[in-house]
C-alpha cells in the first residue's frame, strides 16, 4: 500500500480519545484533505511536548504519513490562538464537531466547509447572543449544501405566507397555527443568511432541525442533552 507524506495542513480538531497506552485517536477537519483520522503516538506520555497543543477550538499546522485509513502525526504546531467558547457555548460548538463527525466521510475534501466552520467558531467565541445563533443556523445550512442536501430555498417562497417542512417534498404552504409552521419571511431570510429577528431565529432553528433529521438523528446526538443537563443545573442555582 502506498503512502504519502502531507506537511504543515491547516486543520482543527474535531475530536481526540485515547488509543493504545499513551497514544491518542484524533479527528481533524483539514482544508484540503477534509475529515482525517491520525494516530497521535505518545500524545498522552509524560514527556509528550504536543499535549499542550492540540485542542479543540484552535486553528493547527498538522504534518502526517497517510497510510490507509488512518494517518499517523508526525508534527503538529499552532497556527493561532484558542478560541474560547463560554458556558453554553462550548457545547454548541461541540454541536459542531458532533455534526462534522457524524454527516463527513474521512478524506472526503469540502475546502469551503472549513472556512464556514471557521467563520462559526468565531461567531460562538466573540459576537453577541443573537449573532451567534444565527451563525449555528447558517452553518448548518451550508453543511447541508455542501453535501448536497440543500433546502429549496428560493424566491418562489412567499414572504407573506407560512409553510410547513417536509423531508422529501421541501416546502408545502400552510396555515399559521398549523403545527411546524414557518413564516416564509424567515425562510427567506435564512436564504439571505440575515437572521435578524427572533422569530427568524426560532423558525431557522426548528427548520433546520427538521432538516437534519434523517441525516443525523437528533436522538443520536450527545450535545443536545448536555445542554439540557446545563440548563437545568442553571436553573436550579
Amino acid at each position: 500500500m502506498s503512502s504519502a507524506r502531507i506537511e504543515l495542513e491547516p486543520g482543527w480538531l474535531l475530536s481526540q480519545k485515547p488509543y493504545r497506552e499513551t497514544s491518542e485517536l484524533l479527528e481533524v477537519l483539514t482544508l484540503r484533505h477534509g475529515r482525517v483520522g491520525l494516530v497521535a503516538r505518545g500524545l498522552r506520555g509524560p514527556r509528550a511536548r504536543q499535549r499542550g497543543i492540540v485542542g479543540l477550538f484552535r486553528p493547527l499546522l498538522l504534518s502526517w504519513l497517510e497510510k490507509g485509513e488512518l494517518g499517523t502525526l508526525t508534527a503538529v504546531e499552532a497556527d493561532g490562538p484558542e478560541m474560547l467558547l463560554p458556558g453554553e457555548r462550548l457545547i454548541h460548538g461541540w454541536y459542531l464537531n458532533e455534526l462534522l463527525l457524524k454527516l463527513l466521510q474521512r478524506h472526503d475534501p469540502h475546502p469551503d466547509l472549513l472556512a464556514d466552520y471557521i467563520v462559526a467558531v468565531r461567531c460562538l467565541s466573540s459576537d453577541p447572543t443573537a449573532a451567534a445563533e444565527a451563525a449555528l443556523r447558517i452553518f448548518e445550512k451550508r453543511l447541508l449544501d455542501q453535501l448536497g442536501y440543500g433546502l429549496p430555498l428560493d424566491a418562489s417562497i412567499d414572504a407573506q405566507a407560512c409553510f410547513q417542512f417536509r423531508p422529501g417534498q421541501g416546502f408545502v404552504r400552510c396555515a399559521a397555527g398549523d403545527r411546524g409552521a414557518l413564516a416564509g419571511s424567515s425562510l427567506l431570510a435564512l436564504q439571505r443568511e440575515e437572521l435578524s429577528t427572533q422569530t427568524e431565529r426560532d423558525d431557522a432553528r426548528r427548520l433546520m432541525r427538521a432538516a437534519l433529521e434523517p441525516h443525523v438523528p437528533r436522538a443520536s446526538l450527545r450535545t443536545p442533552g448536555l445542554l439540557r443537563e446545563l440548563r437545568a443545573l442553571g436553573a436550579r442555582t
